[in-house]
């Protein structure tokens, strides 16, 4: 039989842990609670802008505030209209694109998946195709896409066999992310790592830091940005992937899938946006002011005043 006095030191020290325990859990909850309002606006609540949709990917915004979105099953970009606030198709068939980006003269560029390319659509919706192949074989399918200020692309490719494609396997050796520097037309490989299947990809406005997301393996790396949109300096960011990603003007980067993670520069989680639905595909800032999310989820598209504002 244990003696009485450690019997009592047992008890004591065990209404201590708990005791202490539910402090810890007290203080992070206010913590998050405080860096929920810190980033978002007060007062504002999650809103569903529109659905009815299939699956709705690859948000996007132009220099006037609005965004451009996918319904990737339906081969259709919409439009958000940030003047009157109204939603209508913008481009129909659209390539199956799935991941959009504007680039720096206004063009609106398309990980166009119907044919495994790139695209540049320009504001009459002419479409060029940047690129179609690499190494005389198919892309595996471009996913999502960044723009430095140089004007380069970066995008990443992992492999999603769609019901449209003749191909049931895919011709690329590895699953990689590459970079098309601004006026040609054969990207460079610039990581491959031995993803699972990169998905997720957004740089810093400072050219400094890339954020990769490996959604395969849930984790999401930060490289450093060099000349001719080579990265080096791998580490990893958070052990969490991404669907998609975007990033506000205090460096914070939201991560999606499970509603909205937000994670500040050093990794650390400091908001959860609960969006309800059974997926978070994707996420940018938009409006003329840059202050409103705009998550895409499932068949849905929701908004979310901010406090924070979006960066290019």
């Amino acid at each position: 039989m244990r003696h009485p006095s450690k019997k009592k030191a047992s008890i004591f020290f065990s209404k201590s842990i708990c005791v202490s325990l539910l402090f810890i859990i007290q203080v992070s909850c206010k913590a998050q609670q405080k860096n929920n309002k810190d980033i978002i606006a007060v007062g504002a609540e999650l809103t569903l802008l529109a659905d009815g949709f299939n699956f709705t990917e690859g948000p996007a915004v132009d220099k006037l505030g609005n965004i451009y979105f996918t319904d990737q099953p339906n081969d259709r970009i919409v439009k958000w209209n940030a003047m009157d606030n109204t939603v209508a198709d913008y481009m129909k068939p659209s390539g199956r694109s799935n991941g959009l980006y504007f680039d720096n003269e206004g063009n609106l560029l398309a990980a166009a998946d119907e044919k495994n390319e790139l695209w540049r659509i320009d504001s009459e919706k002419k479409v060029t195709v940047l690129i179609k192949d690499f190494d005389s074989k198919k892309l595996n399918g471009p996913n999502d896409l960044w723009v430095d200020s140089s004007g380069g692309i970066y995008f990443t490719d992992p492999f999603y066999q769609r019901s449209w494609w003749n191909h049931k396997a895919p011709e690329q050796k590895e699953k990689r992310v590459y970079y098309l520097a601004k006026n040609t037309h054969v990207p460079t490989i610039v990581a491959e790592d031995n993803f699972v299947q990169p998905n997720g990809i957004i740089g810093t406005p400072d050219g400094k830091t890339l954020y990769i997301a490996d959604i395969g393996d849930k984790k999401t790396y930060s490289y450093i940005m060099g000349a001719n949109g080579m990265l080096s300096n791998k580490k990893l960011f958070v052990e969490m992937g991404s669907d998609g990603m975007t990033i506000d003007h205090l460096g914070n980067v939201y991560l999606t899938g499970n509603g909205v993670t937000v994670f500040n520069s050093n990794g650390e989680q400091i908001a959860h946006i609960v969006v309800p639905e059974s997926w978070t595909a994707n996420v940018t800032f938009g409006g003329r002011d840059r202050k409103i999310l705009f998550i895409t989820a499932m068949d849905s598209v929701y908004t979310l005043e901010m406090a924070v504002h979006g960066v290019r």
